[in-house]
C-alpha cells in the first residue's frame, strides 16, 4: 500500500504537476550571479577553512582546511597559514567531505540533451554528487569510446564512467530473440565487449531480469564478463530474480556469484533488495550468501537506494518475459490473440499479486489521464479490471507504463544497509524522488543517534568505499594529490525535498561543491560550471592490442 500520507487529491494534483515540468525547468535553478560561465582551474587555489572533515574513510572527523589548487587537493589538515593569493571558504559548522559517488544512475534526459543548463545534471549536482556511473542495467553502449568523447565535448556537470551494456551487444548480434547464440555469434558479443573496455568502460553490465538479457542462459553471461574481468573490469548486475518472478531471489544471487567465479570478475549487485510479498523477510540468507562467497576470497559487493517503493515499468512488472520474445511488435501481435492474451493475464495475475496488488503500482510517466494515479484508481475511472487498465496503457508504449512499486520492507532495507560491502547509489530516474534526493534521503532518515549509521560510515559508503571497490584511484577521498571532487553541506538543513508527490525537488543544504577543481555550487546555487570528466579506465596496453 501507499504510505497514509499520500492523501489522494494532493497525490493527483500535485505529482500531476510536477511529473510534467521538463529537464529545462529544473535546470532553471538560480545561477551565482558572481561566477562566471567558465574559469581557469588551474590558476586557483581555494581555501575550505575550518569545517567539520571526514576523508572518506576515517571513522572521525578532524577540525581544519583542505586547500584545492587548480583540479587536485594540495592538503588536508588542520588549519594552517593560507596559501598566498588563496581564497578562503568559511566552512565553520559545515561538514566537508569527498564529493559522492553514485554507482548506478539513469540520467539519460540530461546526457542526451544539448541544452548547456540540463547537461549541469542538477539532481546529482544537488544532492552533492560529483561523480555517476551511467550504462546500468545491461543499457550501456558498446561504443564508450564515442560516448566518453561526445560527453567531454559537450561538457556535462559530474564526473561519468560508464559501463558496457549486455542488452545492446545481444541485441546488435541477435536482436530480441530468445534464443542462445552460436559460435560465430558469441564471438561477435565477445568482440563488442572487448572494444569497449579497451574504450575505458568501467565493466560489463547486465540486466537479466530484462528481455532480451534475460533469454541468455548464465554460460552466455559468463562468456562475455570473462571478456570484462580480463581487462580489469567489473560485473555489475541487475539481477536475474529479486523477487520470485522466475528463478527466486536466492538462486539468482547464486547465479551471480558463479557468474564471477567462473569468469574471475569481481561481482556488484545493483541496488540489492528483497522484491515482493513472497520474498520479505529474506535478507539475511541473502546476506548470509554473499558472505560465503566473501569469506572465500570472492570480490562481491553491492549498493542499495533508501527508498521503500522501486521504480519500473508495467512492461517488466507485470508482464511474463515469453509475451515479449521477438520485440515490441511480436508482444502487440500477442495482445491481439485471444489465446495468447488469456495466457498472459494469467502471468499477470500472479505477477500483480507478488508486487503487492494494483493499489501498490503507481503510474508515473508524465502527460497522460493516469499520470500520478494507482493502478487500482485509473482502472476504477475506466470502469474495468487493473489487468485490462494495464493492458491498455502497455498497449500506448513502454514509456507510457512508468511506475513508481511499493514493494519492500524497512527490515530488509536495514539489513542491507548496515553490510560494509553495500554503498550508496539512487538508481535515480524519472518519477521517482530517488533521482533527485537519495543521499539526503540516506542521510536524514538514517544517520544519527538510534539509528543504523554514523555519519563516518554514511559518507564512507557514498564516496571511499564507492572508489575501492570500482578502482577509483584519485578520487572518493580527501587526500593530497586526488582530484578535488570537494562537498560542503550544512548538517542542519541537508534535506530531500522529493518525495512520491513531488519527486523533482532539488535538495537542500549543499552549501559548497567542486568538481575537478571548479566550483559548481556556491553558496547553495548552481554557478553554471560544467566541470565533469569522462572516467575511463583504461586496461593494460597488452590486454588491447592494435587492431
Amino acid at each position: 500500500m501507499l504510505p497514509h500520507c499520500l492523501s489522494l487529491p494532493r497525490l493527483m494534483a500535485a505529482t500531476a504537476a510536477a511529473a510534467l515540468i521538463a529537464p529545462a525547468a529544473i535546470a532553471a535553478a538560480p545561477v551565482a550571479e558572481s561566477m562566471p560561465a567558465k574559469r581557469n582551474a588551474a590558476a586557483s587555489t581555494t581555501v575550505i577553512r575550518g569545517g567539520t572533515i571526514y576523508d572518506g574513510s576515517a571513522p572521525q572527523p578532524i577540525i581544519g582546511d583542505v586547500v584545492i589548487k587548480g583540479a587536485d587537493i594540495a592538503y588536508v589538515g588542520p588549519v594552517r597559514a593560507t596559501p598566498k593569493g588563496a581564497r578562503i571558504i568559511d566552512a565553520t559548522g559545515m561538514v566537508v567531505a569527498p564529493g559522492f559517488i553514485d554507482p548506478h544512475t539513469h540520467p539519460r534526459g540530461y546526457i542526451d540533451s544539448e541544452g548547456a543548463e540540463e547537461r549541469l545534471n542538477l539532481p546529482w549536482l544537488m544532492q552533492g554528487v560529483t561523480t555517476i556511473f551511467v550504462g546500468v542495467d545491461g543499457g550501456g553502449t558498446p561504443d564508450a569510446g564515442a560516448f566518453f568523447d561526445d560527453l567531454e565535448a559537450k561538457g556535462f556537470g559530474t564526473n561519468v564512467a560508464a559501463y558496457v551494456g549486455f542488452g545492446p551487444v545481444r541485441r546488435a548480434v541477435l536482436g530480441d530473440d530468445a534464443r542462445a547464440p552460436d559460435a560465430s555469434e558469441l564471438a561477435a558479443m565477445k568482440g563488442l565487449v572487448a572494444k569497449a573496455m579497451c574504450e575505458g568502460a568501467m565493466g560489463l553490465s547486465t540486466g537479466l531480469f530484462y528481455a532480451p538479457q534475460s533469454f541468455a542462459l548464465t554460460e552466455e553471461v559468463v562468456a562475455l564478463a570473462k571478456e570484462a574481468g580480463a581487462r580489469g573490469g567489473v560485473y555489475d548486475t541487475h539481477q536475474r530474480d529479486e523477487s520470485s518472478y522466475s528463478i527466486g531471489v536466492s538462486q539468482s544471487v547464486d547465479e551471480a556469484i558463479h557468474i564471477g567465479k567462473a569468469a574471475d570478475i569481481p561481482v556488484h549487485i545493483a541496488h540489492i533488495k528483497t522484491l515482493g510479498v513472497d520474498v520479505h523477510g529474506q535478507a539475511g540468507e541473502i546476506i548470509a550468501q554473499i558472505e560465503t562467497a566473501r569469506a572465500a576470497g570472492q570480490k562481491v559487493t553491492a549498493d542499495q537506494y533508501p527508498w521503500e517503493a522501486s521504480g519500473t515499468g508495467l512492461e517488466a512488472a507485470l508482464l511474463p518475459r515469453w509475451a515479449v520474445d521477438g520485440g515490441r511488435e511480436a508482444l502487440l501481435a500477442r495482445l491481439d490473440d485471444a489465446a495468447e492474451l488469456a495466457r498472459i493475464k494469467e502471468a499477470m495475475t500472479e505477477n500483480m499479486r507478488r508486487r503487492g496488488g494494483a493499489s501498490s503500482l503507481l503510474l508515473t510517466a508524465p502527460g497522460h489521464e493516469w499520470t500520478a494515479k494507482r493502478l487500482s484508481e485509473i482502472a476504477a475511472t475506466w470502469g474495468v479490471a487493473p489487468l485490462d487498465a494495464a493492458i491498455r496503457i502497455i498497449r500506448v508504449s513502454n514509456a507510457a507504463g512508468k511506475l513508481v512499486s511499493f514493494n519492500m520492507t524497512e527490515a530488509d532495507i536495514r539489513a542491507f544497509m548496515v553490510q560494509p560491502w553495500v554503498v550508496t547509489s539512487s538508481d535515480g530516474s524519472p518519477g521517482h524522488p530517488r533521482m533527485f534526493a537519495t543521499f539526503p534521503q540516506k542521510y536524514v532518515k538514517y544517520v544519527g543517534a538510534q539509528k543504523p549509521l554514523s555519519l563516518a560510515q554514511f559518507i564512507n559508503r557514498s564516496t571511499g568505499a564507492t572508489a575501492d571497490i570500482f578502482g577509483l584511484n584519485d578520487r572518493g577521498r580527501l587526500k593530497a594529490g586526488y582530484k578535488a571532487d570537494v562537498l560542503m553541506f550544512d548538517p542542519a538543513l541537508y534535506r530531500p525535498k522529493a518525495d512520491y508527490i513531488a519527486p523533482r525537488e532539488l535538495t537542500a543544504g549543499v552549501r559548497a561543491l567542486f568538481v575537478n577543481g571548479q566550483q559548481v555550487i556556491a553558496e547553495g546555487k548552481p554557478t553554471g560550471i560544467a566541470a565533469g570528466a569522462a572516467i575511463r579506465k583504461m586496461p593494460p596496453p597488452a590486454a588491447c592490442p592494435a587492431p
